[in-house]
Order: C-alpha cells, then sequence, then structure tokens
C-alpha cells in the first residue's frame, strides 16, 4: 500500500518478476498476474488479514501510518 494510492482499496504484490494489485473487498486481481499457485497463497493470506489490511488502508491515507502485517505463516 503507498501513501494517497487511489481507490479501490487494494494491497501490491510483488513476486519474482510478477506484480499484481488485489482489490481488498473481494480479492481479485485488479491490476497485473500473478502464477496460480502465488494467487492462491496471496488469497489464503488476505482473507486471514483482510481486517488489518483495510485498516491499514484507511490508516495510511488518513495519517500515513500503518502496521505490519504478518506473513503467512
Amino acid at each position: 500500500m503507498y501513501f494517497n494510492d487511489h481507490n479501490p482499496p487494494h494491497f501490491h504484490v510483488k513476486y519474482n518478476d510478477f506484480r499484481a494489485t488485489i482489490t481488498i473487498k473481494d480479492l481479485n486481481i485488479n491490476e497485473g498476474y500473478l502464477p496460480k499457485k502465488v494467487h492462491m497463497l496471496v488469497i489464503e493470506w488476505a482473507i486471514e488479514k483482510r481486517t488489518e489490511l483495510l485498516k491499514n488502508w484507511n490508516s495510511i491515507r488518513d495519517t500515513g501510518a500503518f502496521e505490519k502485517i504478518e506473513p503467512l505463516v
């Protein structure tokens, strides 16, 4: 996520040479591409962390502050 990023609320994923943005609401790839296995792992993580992702989206846009979100274990 980036300060002053555009709507809809989303997060950025980088994996090797692949890049994508994923919307928080429906967890669809909004832009870019990820290999299927990577995409499924990202979705699994995002389902668990959706509340934290949305909280960070709002906080970054309002104040620029964010909380680190733990990776998928």
